[in-house]
């Protein structure tokens, strides 16, 4: 009997304001940095809110240019829920294109990968819905924000 072919539904658009990037250094895997999470909004389909002046992405910049991308941060909906977003992912492209991102230009998300894993997590009976699903994000990073597009894997 054939497995079902997953689908992807969008369930929202992130608009992730962040603080300036605070540079840790050398670490055992790679360049250390924190970037602050300040804010910012999600609208879609499926979730509506702000996001909270909490958490962070904690970035390793490999070798190669690879960013790993290790964020956990928390949004709160139009109608007052609370969720958790752990969201880990890669961003990585060819190294004028990064170089670019890390001068805060402009770039077309089209010419860079940034995908990640979200794990949403709420102990609001009215998001239940988001504790037992799986996301995927596709990204991009402006100077002062990323936008990020959650989709459910159905």
């Amino acid at each position: 009997m054939p497995l079902p072919e997953p689908k992807l539904d969008l369930v929202c658009s992130l608009r992730v304001d962040l603080a300036p990037i605070r540079e840790m250094g050398r670490g055992r895997a790679g360049q250390r940095r924190i970037i602050p999470i300040i804010g910012g909004r999600v609208t879609g389909p499926r979730l509506n809110g702000r996001l909270l002046h909490l958490g962070a992405d904690w970035q390793t910049i490999w070798a190669d240019g690879t960013a790993e991308l290790d964020a956990r941060y928390a949004l709160e909906t139009d109608d007052g829920a609370l969720i958790e977003v752990v969201n880990y992912g890669y961003r990585h492209g060819p190294v004028a294109v990064i170089a670019a991102l890390a001068r805060g230009e402009d770039v077309d998300p089209a010419t860079y990968t940034m995908r990640t894993q979200a794990r949403l997590e709420t102990g609001d009976a009215r998001y239940a819905w988001v504790n037992r699903t799986l996301f995927i994000g596709v990204g991009g990073r402006e100077k002062d924000r990323v936008l990020l597009d959650l989709y459910a894997i159905l």
